[in-house]
């Protein structure tokens, strides 16, 4: 066999290029098939269902808020088999422990030496995609149980640490009214979440169709019918892809001077931040702002990032990281209108 030759580095790079561009136009095409297998069972929904993606992209974890009988857990346990992950739903409740939710140790006697020996059952935080469930409705120790799970991807139990199989996601649910005998997460926690979804209420149409489903046998034939678009071996290629695509310098530097806007003590933030933010967003919310953005241009179809990139990931990116002051609560004003405000204001280039 002939020695290869090396090739120049140039072409090597060329060669890179052209396979990750295929491999853009490959993830573009297979979220439109998420989207219809979505669609078999989940009507509307379309922003919900893309920051979804978005956030499984830019491997980053998600937060959605919405009232009660909105497909919340219909939506996420029916994307985990749409992407051949394992799912596990976690009901969080004032009486839940952590070792509900990472596990526990349990003493067991060996059939032949009779020997007793402690072993780790492992509790449904071992899931590719954990859905936490209303976990605003527990206490704190329980909620910090997630934080090394969600920043480390591992979890420590007698001594012994344990690692998460990848990819893993934590998608939680909150409902935001009935606010009674909850307990608000503290922010940083909530900073470990990508991803803020609102789930708004269905149209007109959309609310008489989904009536039309659920009444007709034809639902539990759908929700059979979704098939399998993506792997998690092919979500962590995505995810990859992601880290690889181009950010133009002037659009890295617009991020930069959204975030540092919603600061009120920094020197560029407007007026209005200044009466209406308490505290604005940390250098966290710079990083998965670019990183959300190169997601969404890859589920675009598109291998660069531009102003609308950034401009749509914004609101769920800095919605929770940012704290209203008690002067816009009085005006009723909410991060999502400073949000918007802000997006009018920076200037781009």
């Amino acid at each position: 066999m002939a020695e290869a030759q090396p090739q120049p580095a140039g072409t090597a790079k060329a060669d890179r290029a052209a396979s990750d561009k295929q491999a853009v136009a490959w993830v573009a095409q297979s979220s439109e098939s998420i989207r219809t297998e979505l669609g078999k069972v989940i009507v509307g929904q379309h922003d919900v269902v893309d920051q979804l993606l978005i956030g499984i992209f830019a491997k980053g974890h998600c937060m959605l808020e919405g009232v009660p009988g909105l497909a919340k857990t219909l939506l996420i346990s029916t994307l985990s088999r749409c992407l051949d992950m394992t799912f596990k739903r976690i009901q969080f409740t004032p009486d839940l422990m952590p070792s509900d939710i990472v596990g526990t140790e349990v003493l067991q006697e060996d059939p032949t030496t009779r020997q007793r020996v402690f072993k780790f059952m492992k509790g449904p935080i071992f899931a590719n995609i954990v859905l936490a469930d209303e976990i605003n409705r527990t206490p704190p120790k329980t909620q910090a149980a997630l934080l090394e799970a969600m920043q480390e991807k591992r979890v420590t139990s007698g001594g012994e640490t344990h690692i998460l199989e990848q990819p893993f996601f934590v998608l939680a649910t909150q409902n935001p009214i009935d606010q009674e005998g909850t307990y608000p997460l503290p922010e940083a926690q909530l900073d470990r979440f990508l991803f803020k979804i609102s789930v708004g209420y269905p149209s007109d149409e959309e609310e008489l169709e989904v009536m039309r489903r659920v009444a007709s046998p034809q639902m539990a034939a759908n929700e059979k019918g979704v098939q399998k678009v993506m792997t998690a071996q092919q979500v962590m290629a995505v995810q990859q892809l992601v880290l690889r695509v181009p950010v133009a310098d002037q659009v890295l530097v617009y991020a930069k001077n959204l975030v540092r806007s919603t600061r009120p003590a920094d020197e560029i933030a407007p007026k209005f931040i200044k009466d209406w933010i308490s505290w604005g967003a940390g250098p966290r919310a710079s990083i998965n702002l670019i990183l959300a953005a190169k997601a969404r241009a890859v589920l675009y179809g598109k291998f660069a990032v531009d102003w609308e990139d950034i401009d749509a990931v914004a609101g769920p990116i800095l919605r929770h990281r940012i704290a209203c002051s008690y002067t816009a609560s009085a005006e009723d004003i909410t991060t999502d209108h400073v949000v918007e405000k802000l997006l009018e204001t920076v200037k781009k280039g």
